[in-house]
């Protein structure tokens, strides 16, 4: 490959006016072809398009055009991975769990499962979930009907009980649409694992609703079968 240098410098002019005010002057400097290059039909709609060519043509330049050009992404990911990182910094740094009792017994349950089985922690939370929530929902019936409807968007059903029981269906179809693992058989979890063992072993938490005892977290267990 020949040596050569390249430059590709550029400048940003914003201000209501600039376009008629710094154009002529900017275009000037350069040889007498102009690449216009632009989206869809806004600018065209909009008067920009009119304008830029009016100017450019005043200046004799000979105009080539390069339209149709997709918007950047760049910065809309840039966006989305902030609000990312900062979701997860408030979801992690404690900020939110002032003042509240928070549960975190699913997840108490799962390390002592993968201690045991060695299976994926995400996965297995998946499974877990709405089985231990059929399990406790009845001791904060309040704080789960404001889930239901919160989250799930479930309307108002017969009783506040109904109304909690369907956001927990809604969260147990949610799993098995995005096609994660609704059984421990799925996840290869095999039927005679010592999940007594798993009970006996797991840190017992104050839960926001229910203290579960070691036999109630055994039979969730099983029932994630």
């Amino acid at each position: 490959m020949n040596n050569f240098i390249f430059e590709n410098a550029t400048k940003a002019v914003f201000g209501q006016g600039c376009v008629k005010e710094y154009l002529s002057c900017m275009v000037s400097h350069y040889g007498p072809n102009v690449l216009l290059a632009y989206g869809g039909g806004s600018i065209k709609r909009n008067g920009i398009y009119d304008e830029v060519c009016g100017i450019l043509q005043s200046t004799d330049k000979n105009i080539v055009e390069f339209s149709g050009i997709m918007p950047n992404p760049t910065y809309a990911k840039v966006q989305e991975g902030a609000k990312l990182a900062r979701a997860s910094a408030m979801a992690e740094n404690g900020v939110l769990k002032i003042g509240k009792v928070t549960d975190f017994q699913a997840h108490q349950i799962e390390h002592q499962l993968g201690a045991y089985t060695n299976c994926n922690h995400g996965a297995s939370l998946a499974v877990i979930h709405p089985v231990l929530y059929r399990h406790i929902y009845k001791s904060g019936t309040a704080r789960f009907t404001r889930w239901a409807q919160n989250v799930w968007g479930i309307a108002p059903k017969g009783s506040d009980e109904e109304t909690a029981v369907a956001g927990i269906d809604a969260l147990a179809a949610f799993i098995k649409e995005i096609g994660l693992p609704t059984s421990f058989a799925e996840l290869g979890i095999p039927a005679d694992t010592d999940f007594r063992a798993v009970a006996d072993s797991t840190n017992i938490t104050a839960g926001c609703c229910k203290k579960l005892t070691r036999d109630e977290i055994c039979e969730i267990l099983q029932e994630c079968l």
